[in-house]
């Protein structure tokens, strides 16, 4: 094993939340000013992942004061502390560069839905115990 793959091995974070491109995010950034420490939140669309393992990034593109703002995170990144998943976005590309060029509505994605197959509900009996259901008959 390379030196410089143990080293980024012991540097990985244990669990990294699962997140696609097209999904709204809220990530949680520990920032220090001077002595202080504080915790930022930057919202935005993810509009691209690229590289892997140790040095995996995301893009986070957010509309602000009606100028668009684009910031790059690395996954593995210690002054990354949270990272949430408010929304799921249906998209059909690996990346979303075409977000910038789109203005108001035209950035929103449609949302992601969870398949009815996958949440299944038991079936109750039409009949109950001791009583019998009566069918019309023409």
């Amino acid at each position: 094993m390379n030196i410089i793959d143990a080293i980024e091995k012991e540097q990985m974070k244990k669990a990294v939340p699962q997140f696609s491109v097209g999904d709204q995010v809220d990530v949680s950034v520990k920032i220090i000013e001077g002595e202080k420490e504080r915790i930022q939140v930057f919202n935005g669309v993810v509009i691209a992942k690229n590289g892997g393992g140790f040095k995996e990034t995301f893009t986070v593109r957010r509309i602000v004061q009606g100028e668009g703002v684009e910031r790059v995170f690395p996954i593995q990144s210690p002054k990354i502390v949270d990272i949430k998943v408010l929304k799921s976005g249906r998209v059909r590309r690996a990346k979303l560069y075409y977000m910038r060029k789109r203005t108001s509505k035209g950035t929103r994605l449609q949302e992601k839905f969870e398949s009815p197959a996958s949440k299944t509900i038991p079936a109750q009996s039409t009949q109950t115990r001791g009583t019998q259901t009566q069918t019309d008959t023409k």
